[in-house]
């Protein structure tokens, strides 16, 4: 088992990653990763990421509290946003907040990341919904982000940035690695003419893809409806699972583990409520 100090490291080198590849300015950004149900490990308020050692870094509680921190320091004023993703996501181990340049410019004009454009992007990020605007370090900020916490592993922050979270520091890391790649890609495309979008029937077998992988995480692409002919979730910005997330036996986790195990009766089932609610749309 890692121990404090090694995970204290982890989080600095991470820091330095995001500062450097000009993913926060100044003392933007957070992180912070879990050690069990009562004690969490991140960041301090009002330092660069980008020039931190172990020293730095704070502990937690599950409600923010401090437990311990070295003179001069103190948690992120955003550490409620983490906690709420804690509360909600006992399957997460870190979450990793940053404004990288490409992902926070489609928050601040509102385009969320949901156009089917490489597959690297549709089988590990699903869409990517934009969570609206709520006041640094207030409770505003949770409370939006909240509705989307069991469908996605990753957000945008509407006028302010990105938001990731996964099992471990590394791989939450990662995934605001690609969310900022994917942004970059979806927006250089646009400038040369317009990106070419997958097709339904490749879109379906990427999903299969995840699935074979059985890759930890939610993933909403699976059974996320457009309110068009399409199955996926690439084109609704993610504002498609307010409507159906209240199915018996409806999931959108892809992933393969214990939390998104379903019967092939209650897939079965799923499919045909969603299938009528078309029919009933296209009429």
């Amino acid at each position: 088992m890692v121990n404090e100090l090694e995970i204290k490291k982890q989080i600095c080198d991470i820091g330095k990653r995001i500062y450097n590849r000009n993913m926060v300015a100044a003392n933007d950004g957070n992180i912070s990763v879990k050690l069990n149900d009562h004690e969490f490990l991140c960041t301090p308020t009002g330092v660069s990421k980008g020039f931190m050692t172990p020293e730095y870094i704070c502990k937690v509680d599950e409600n923010g509290n401090v437990l311990q921190a070295n003179k001069g320091f103190k948690p992120s004023s955003e550490i409620k946003m983490h906690m709420r993703v804690y509360q909600k996501r006992p399957d997460v181990g870190s979450v990793v907040h940053a404004h990288p340049t490409y992902a926070t410019s489609f928050a601040i004009a509102g385009i969320p990341l949901t156009q089917p454009i490489m597959p690297e992007a549709v089988i590990a990020l699903g869409c990517v919904p934009i969570a609206e605007y709520g006041t640094p370090s207030t409770n505003e900020i949770p409370d939006n982000l909240e509705k989307y916490l069991p469908y996605f592993d990753a957000v945008l922050l509407e006028s302010h940035g990105a938001l990731t979270w996964s099992t471990d520091l590394l791989a939450a890391y990662h995934k605001m690695e690609s969310v900022e790649f994917y942004a970059q890609l979806l927006y250089q495309s646009k400038m040369l003419g317009g990106p070419k979008e997958f097709d339904e029937k490749n879109i379906k077998r990427l999903y299969e893809i995840r699935q074979k992988f059985g890759m930890p995480g939610k993933h909403p692409a699976n059974v996320c409806l457009n309110k068009t002919e399409k199955l996926n979730c690439h084109n609704c910005g993610g504002g498609c699972h307010d409507e159906y997330a209240g199915m018996p036996g409806y999931q959108y986790n892809f992933g393969g583990s214990e939390s998104c195990a379903s019967s092939s009766s209650t897939d079965a089932a799923v499919i045909a409520e969603i299938v009528k609610k078309v029919i009933a749309e296209i009429k």
